[in-house]
């Protein structure tokens, strides 16, 4: 009976998280501080007697810019080289090879060299190890990008690129943990700073936890970023996931449609396919009727569209006849003294969008069955898609079971309906 929309292999799912690639920094950033700097430690260095004619043929073919004559001279240096000086200036020499040939390989080697040797100063150390690190990064070298990165944090880089970079590193290398770990603190800050934290941050983990098929951290993951990339786009994503995750529950299906619906993000026909299908199998007409017309009006469904047709022509009269029904039946005391047609009044009342008389509905099948996780849950919906968001979130704090990750998602979207405060 039902028209499915997640078809998409769970190999798949990372592809829907959707976020551009990270980039390295562009080798002309790691021009600039590299040289000036070095320019200040040449008057520190010793060169040995012997390598002075071939450091005179690097000075004076990287002043021309003249990468043939460098790439001689670096032989004939690197042949006469017999000190540790002599070695730091055969790899700054590199570096600037490198970067006249935009070799990002040579200016990699040419950093490590200078790393390596000892001699670099103190306030250089944070730099070249970034863009060593960098340039490893860029190679998938990722256990040394590790290494040079940790080691330019230690000395108090202050790159911006640096924690993305290193976060990513970590979780290219199989340590999630230490790269979630990494991006939590990324989003930390940016939070208390009043800033919204880079989307890289919840996307990068969430893909490597998907990858790992640990799949309830990549939805705590995904469940934190929708509180800072609420977009109908990402609800949907992230909802899209949860239905792969729903073993076929019918049930489950249809709340977490109701979630999508609620966050605007039911975008595609096959959604409303398979909600429509749902409220019209547990008898909610006038569910249907109004999902239906949501996706006329939002240009998804086609007013022309027979299917659809069919079933607005089906439902609609039997919409009105339930409509009156509920109304009626909504304030009888053999309706709140049973829990079971509480629940199943206040379901109705939720589907045409009379959530407000729903709530004492759900708040007496609740008192009358405090193990139905159900009604739990769907008394914090009520609350919520009623403007309620503080009792929403009580209510959804006490839910458990296989909607205790839904209550996550509907607790994020009721924070975010709620007024500010005064």
């Amino acid at each position: 009976m039902f028209n499915r929309f997640r078809s998409m292999p769970a190999t798949a799912i990372a592809a829907v998280l959707g976020c551009a690639l990270m980039t390295t920094a562009t080798p002309a950033a790691a021009q600039k501080k590299p040289k000036k700097e070095e320019a200040a430690k040449g008057q520190a260095l010793k060169p040995s007697k012997g390598f002075g004619p071939a450091l005179k043929k690097l000075t004076e073919a990287t002043g021309a810019k003249d990468a043939a004559a460098l790439q001689a001279a670096l032989g004939e240096a690197q042949a006469s080289a017999t000190s540790a000086d002599d070695n730091y200036l055969v790899a700054f020499y590199q570096l600037q090879l490198g970067i006249l040939n935009k070799d990002t390989a040579m200016q990699g080697q040419g950093l490590d060299g200078m790393i390596e040797s000892g001699l670099t100063p103190p306030e250089n150390v944070a730099t070249y190890n970034f863009y060593s690190g960098n340039f490893a990064y860029g190679a998938k070298n990722y256990a040394k990008a590790i290494q040079r990165l940790e080691a330019a944090k230690a000395a108090g880089s202050t790159e911006s690129a640096l924690p993305a970079i290193l976060m990513d590193s970590y979780l290219n290398a199989g340590q999630i943990d230490k790269g979630w770990a990494m991006a939590k603190a990324g989003i930390e800050s940016a939070r208390a700073a009043g800033t919204k934290p880079s989307e890289e941050l919840y996307v990068r983990p969430a893909q490597a936890f998907q990858k790992a098929n640990r799949t309830e951290e990549m939805l705590d993951v995904l469940t934190m970023r929708v509180e800072d990339y609420p977009s109908p786009a990402t609800w949907r994503n992230t909802l899209y996931i949860l239905l792969q995750q729903s073993g076929g529950d019918k049930e489950l299906n249809f709340d977490i449609l109701r979630l999508m619906r609620a966050t605007n993000a039911m975008t595609e026909r096959p959604e409303y396919l398979e909600y429509v299908s749902l409220a019209v199998e547990a008898g909610y007409p006038g569910e249907a009727v109004a999902v239906i017309k949501q996706g006329q009006n939002s240009g998804v469904i086609p007013k022309g569209d027979t299917h659809f047709g069919n079933i607005l022509e089906a439902q609609t009269p039997r919409a009105a006849t339930d409509a009156a029904a509920v109304a009626a039946d909504a304030g009888k005391p053999a309706t709140l003294n049973n829990p079971k047609a509480a629940r199943s009044t206040g379901d109705v009342l939720v589907g045409i969008g009379q959530p407000a008389k729903a709530i004492p509905l759900y708040e007496a099948a609740v008192r009358g069955a405090p193990t139905d996780a159900v009604a739990q849950f769907r008394l914090g919906v009520a609350q919520a898609l009623a403007g309620q968001g503080d009792a929403a979130v009580a209510s959804f704090a006490k839910v458990q079971g296989n909607r205790a990750r839904l209550a996550k998602l509907w607790t994020v979207r009721a924070k975010a309906a709620a007024p500010a405060a005064s």
